[in-house]
């Protein structure tokens, strides 16, 4: 299988610790962690994705909003400056040590954090990477 993560989600697994909009948004979230770190790869889409799914049902959700249609946006540019690889909705990407150790080293350096601009989850992703990336969910199967 394939998880669906839309381009901003690239940015916000590395620093996902088991907290989140819902009980039930943590507790799939918590699965799609499993499923990456088990190695799962992931098919970037445009739009809501796996993780956005619980959210979909209620009347408030921000998943269609223009402001994370402009992280997404933010979010490919500099993952793909960042890979030299295609990052954006269509893209294969294998979650191995390898990415994440990539993609962690420029997170805490603040190199491809553009995505993140007026999240609310921003300052704890901050203060998870400050920590060394303590507690994530995602880690590599071979890491």
């Amino acid at each position: 299988m394939t998880i669906r993560l839309r381009p901003h989600h690239l940015l916000c697994m590395l620093t996902f610790v088991g907290r989140g909009y819902t009980q039930a948004f943590t507790e799939n979230y918590i699965r799609i962690a499993a499923r990456l770190s088990a190695g799962e790869d992931i098919l970037v889409v445009e739009g809501p994705d796996d993780v956005c799914a619980p959210m979909l049902g209620e009347a408030d959700h921000h998943c269609l909003c223009d402001s994370v249609t402009e992280r997404d946006l933010k979010a490919w540019q500099a993952v793909e400056a960042l890979l030299k690889v295609p990052a954006g909705p269509g893209a294969s990407i294998r979650p191995d040590t390898d990415f994440l150790k990539r993609m962690r080293e420029a997170f805490s350096a603040g190199s491809i954090r553009e995505g993140c601009a007026r999240c609310e989850w921003s300052p704890l992703c901050t203060g998870i990477a400050a920590s060394g990336f303590d507690g994530v969910l995602v880690v590599p199967l071979d890491g």
